[in-house]
């Protein structure tokens, strides 16, 4: 006997995310669905991310996380309007969740709405949350591994970020494996090799966003 559980989730959640969609389309929003395993480097980013971008764009943020508001309490002393969803467990932000927290933001006023996922390799490429992208973050620290072990987030997104990059010398990692790998998986993924921490890199990744924002 089959169960049509999961099946009944996944469409219910599509719904809502097409309402999403809808919604930050007539707000002529930028809507990116960052995701990627714990510690990869997704609020770093964001931080070295709002700054170069804010005098140009305004951003908003909506922070995913099992427990705790210490990552939105890192964006907020950024200066740009923040919301935190704890899901209590969950290991992946849902089209709903992020619907409710996006009723506490003045979205009309956004250009770019980025939604940090729970941090996560798996769950949060399965739940369309409304986004116009999916972009992936992974740091060479985790290993080149990866995008064989789970091929779907790398199918989904439009761009990969390999972050970390000045650990290099440090770590046994390819990111030419990681390029090849996630290439076989998705030919038209984007990928782009960055450091937080040296800032290498980061310009493409602002400029990424820049060309998509629609407001402009």
């Amino acid at each position: 006997m089959k169960i049509p559980i999961v099946k009944q989730v996944l469409e219910a959640n599509d719904r809502i995310a097409e309402e999403n969609r809808r919604l930050f389309k007539e707000k002529r929003i930028l809507v990116i669905n960052l995701m990627s395993g714990p510690g990869a480097g997704k609020t770093t980013l964001l931080e070295k991310t709002i700054p170069a971008l804010n005098s140009r764009y305004r951003l908003g943020v909506v922070e995913g996380d099992i427990q705790s508001t210490y990552d939105a309490e890192r964006i907020a002393s950024t200066g740009v309007p923040v919301v935190q969803i704890n899901t209590g467990g969950a290991c992946h932000l849902d089209a709903n969740m992020v619907r409710e927290a996006v009723d506490k933001l003045d979205v009309g006023s956004l250009d770019i709405l980025i939604v940090e996922n729970v941090g996560n390799l798996v769950c949060p490429a399965e739940f369309n949350i409304g986004e116009d992208y999916k972009v992936a973050l992974l740091s060479v620290a985790e290993g080149d591994d990866k995008p064989l072990k789970y091929p779907l987030i790398f199918h989904e997104s439009s761009l990969l970020l390999v972050n970390k990059t000045d650990l290099l010398p440090y770590v046994n990692c390819s990111v030419k494996k990681i390029r090849e790998e996630s290439l076989k998986i998705n030919p038209r993924l984007e990928i782009y090799e960055v450091s937080c921490t040296t800032g290498d890199g980061l310009d493409r990744w602002f400029q990424w966003l820049a060309t998509r924002v629609k407001k402009e």
